[in-house]
């Protein structure tokens, strides 16, 4: 009995390992008939590169008067729309010229006068000269008759002064917008008195086209700003105006100058750039983002989500060759663009750079491509 069960115990254990290494040999056979991964793949070409600085930056009037009397007097009529466009020389208000007007003929009287007065000691000296030459009045006589005719002369002078003066204020009472541009509210109604020393304007005018964006820079990185300005004689300006979805202002403006010296207390310099307004769509106070483009260039875009960082802190690749091999490279990059990086060595154009799958790879495995899609591709 026990002869028996010892027999059929090794031919279980026969059939076993037979069996055992049936599954093996299918198992490695079905490894070696496993095909190749797929991947995808980016075919780098060189690309426009736009570089910019981005900066914060606020909304200022290119031009801003306030309106102010200049003479005293109440206001008794105002003659333009709140918040509408004025133009330069458009009356804006009236004051009362009563006053003026009655000073203004007051002083043309005096002029009258004076001249007649003068017309009255030059006819008494041509008189006068006859007589001093028989000696038919005294030298003092004389002396004083041109004396008298030489202040006539000088009242004459006066008064017109006056006349001037006079015509003057009652030009004043009529109020000109000294710009053109939008105007404010009226801070004075019909009735007040205005006067030339007082503190509260009449209104104020804004011109809104063209309008500054007034933008702060680090004292260091103003360097690359100026060397570019140098280099192009004016860099052009884009606004995001709303944060929110991105959405970019549709002129483009253009850097005018920076300040001489670096803000001692933050270390940054003033940037002003010029930016056309025709709409009157940016308003002085607004909070925008400047673009400030300092250069463009053709360069080799690598996508960041296709390069593996090593332990020494260095960016590798794997490229597909053209026997659909896949070979490592190491990757050396001079600047971030968006989410791709500026390569400078380690690729060049025409290379099939694996993007996606490269987990699954190795350097040496036989690979199948497609082309890598993406919607962010070619947007700036």
């Amino acid at each position: 009995m026990k002869r028996v069960f010892y027999v059929i115990t090794t031919l279980a254990l026969l059939v076993g390992a037979i069996g055992c290494s049936s599954e093996s040999e299918q198992a490695g056979a079905g490894q070696q008939a496993m095909p190749p991964q797929s991947v995808s793949v980016l075919t780098i070409a060189r690309q426009a590169v736009t570089h910019e600085m981005i900066l914060p930056g606020r909304v200022t009037p290119s031009r801003q008067s306030q309106v102010r009397p200049q003479v005293d007097g109440v206001i008794t009529e105002r003659l333009f729309e709140e918040g509408a466009q004025v133009e330069k020389g458009q009356q804006l208000y009236q004051i009362d010229d009563a006053r003026y007007r009655a000073q203004l003929n007051s002083t043309i009287a005096d002029v009258k006068s004076a001249q007649a007065n003068l017309k009255t000691l030059e006819a008494k000296a041509r008189r006068y000269d006859d007589l001093i030459k028989q000696n038919a009045i005294s030298r003092q006589e004389y002396d004083d008759v041109i004396a008298q005719k030489e202040q006539a002369q000088a009242a004459i002078s006066v008064a017109q002064a006056a006349v001037d003066l006079a015509r003057v204020n009652l030009g004043y009472t009529k109020v000109y917008a000294p710009i053109s541009g939008r105007i404010s509210r009226s801070f004075v109604t019909e009735g007040t008195l205005a006067t030339t020393n007082q503190t509260q304007q009449l209104a104020t005018i804004t011109q809104l086209n063209p309008i500054f964006i007034d933008m702060q820079e680090s004292g260091r990185a103003i360097l690359t700003l100026r060397q570019a300005m140098q280099e192009q004689g004016s860099m052009p300006v884009e606004l995001t105006v709303d944060e929110a979805t991105g959405k970019k202002y549709e002129h483009i403006g253009s850097v005018k100058f920076s300040e001489v010296t670096v803000d001692e207390s933050t270390g940054s310099v003033a940037l002003r750039a010029e930016m056309p307004n025709p709409d009157g769509l940016l308003l002085p106070g607004l909070f925008v983002k400047g673009h400030v483009i300092t250069g463009t260039e053709q360069a080799l875009l690598v996508p960041q989500r296709a390069t593996m960082r090593q332990q020494d802190g260095s960016l590798s690749v794997y490229v597909v060759n053209s026997n659909d091999v896949v070979e490592a490279r190491a990757l050396k990059t001079s600047d971030i663009y968006k989410d791709q990086y500026i390569a400078t060595s380690g690729i060049k154009e025409g290379d099939r750079l694996i993007v996606s799958g490269y987990q699954k790879v190795k350097p040496g495995s036989k690979v199948n491509t497609s082309e890598w899609q993406s919607s962010s591709r070619g947007s700036r």
